[in-house]
């Protein structure tokens, strides 16, 4: 994201550090991501780093990883990813789910019929014999969300691994009796097991704070991922039509649409002198290092980047799941990981490797003492409004 040369002679510096945050800059020219593009010979993917210099870092301060263990784990986690394609396609209606299995640096996928054990061992994967299907998991997950859920009832997903529907309750509330009554309908309706978290999620827009990537109204949030013409970010940072400030103050651009509760993703084309570069990895340094959105399996390792707490990193832990915010707003179809994040880092980029996730929800926690958070996958964001990542 990129703004005026009268503006970059004046706070060039700040601009690089804070306002591209989340954003890649063309080797600091006020040439178009397209013209750049041009010049600039193809790299050979060989010899293509897996992940950014701050990424890497972030992995081995989270995760309790070398630099050595650290590459060979994205090596790993990119052909997991290329393995559930083709796992999901032999196991056809028998699938009941996949995860990466950072012990054996492989991915396990979970089939209800024996018969297609040995077609997906075929792939590449371990196969696990399991009773219920992905598909018979999504329609009772679904039936849950049809349920009015106590505050105290933190969130829900579909668990592969466990074969259940998981309900999270916030600890010290399960023998409430709203929340007691909510588990008895779930159980009524799914195959359920019940977990406990140490408190409610909420979402993690914040106050103006002179110097960070972008707000709206009163509202700070994250620059997610550049795609032609703007860029994604949070639902609930803005509305439709709502006016987007840069890290100057100076206009910046528009939300062209949002939806949150419900949803939590919105898209914002910008202009006023500023433009879209060739979209990299979230971080204090141009990268470049956004090459696709192929999304990662559960079990995976995963980073975030958000304009207050720079780069975390974490573990992928669950999809399709619904979570219950403690201002009662509920959205549907989230990512959860055990990665930390506060309050204005909402919107933020989460990746794996190379490849764009999603942007950051919410979560519950801080980067002092842990936590989880979610994100809302990137592709439906895509897809939603008929956008395309601008790439490295």
């Amino acid at each position: 994201m990129r703004r005026t040369a009268s503006a970059r002679r004046t706070g060039g510096t700040r601009l690089g550090l804070s306002a591209l945050l989340l954003m890649a800059t063309c080797a600091g020219t006020g040439l178009s991501s397209a013209a750049a593009a041009d010049r600039e010979p193809a790299a050979d993917p060989a010899s293509r780093p897996p992940a950014s210099a701050a990424l890497l870092d972030a992995m081995e301060r989270d995760l309790g990883l070398t630099p050595a263990a650290a590459r060979e784990r994205l090596a790993d986690e990119q052909r997991a990813t290329r393995t559930e394609r083709a796992a999901r396609k032999a196991a056809g209606a028998a699938f009941g789910g996949a995860w990466f299995d950072e012990k054996r640096g492989g991915l396990t996928v979970a089939v209800t019929r024996r018969d297609a054990l040995a077609d997906v061992r075929a792939t590449g994967a371990d196969a696990r014999l399991v009773e219920h299907s992905a598909k018979e998991l999504n329609a009772a997950k679904a039936r849950v969300d049809k349920l009015n859920a106590p505050a105290d009832v933190a969130s829900w997903r579909v668990d592969h691994k466990a074969n259940r529907v998981v309900v999270d309750v916030v600890a010290g509330h399960r023998g409430d009796n709203d929340v007691s009554s909510f588990l008895r309908k779930a159980r009524a309706t799914a195959p359920v097991r019940v977990a406990t978290v140490p408190e409610g999620p909420q979402t993690f827009a914040a106050g103006t704070v002179g110097g960070d990537p972008y707000y709206t109204g009163n509202v700070r949030c994250s620059i997610g991922f550049s795609v032609h013409g703007g860029f994604v970010t949070a639902g609930h940072c803005g509305r439709a039509g709502a006016s987007v400030r840069g890290w100057d103050g100076s206009a910046m651009g528009t939300f062209q649409g949002s939806s949150f509760p419900g949803d939590d993703y919105a898209y914002v084309s910008i202009g006023h002198g500023w433009w879209t570069v060739r979209s990299s990895s979230a971080g204090t340094i141009p990268d470049q290092l956004v090459r696709g959105s192929a999304e990662a399996p559960v079990g995976s390792s995963i980073c975030r980047s958000g304009s207050t707490t720079k780069w975390h990193c974490g573990r992928l832990l669950a999809k399709n799941e619904t979570v219950n915010y403690s201002d009662g707003t509920v959205v549907h179809q989230l990512t959860k990981t055990s990665v930390c994040a506060e309050g204005g880092d909402s919107g933020g980029s989460f990746i794996s490797g190379d490849q764009a996730q999603g942007v950051t929800s919410g979560g519950w926690g801080n980067c002092s003492s842990g936590g989880e958070t979610w994100y809302q996958p990137v592709n439906e964001i895509l897809g939603r409004y008929g956008l395309r990542l601008h790439t490295a």
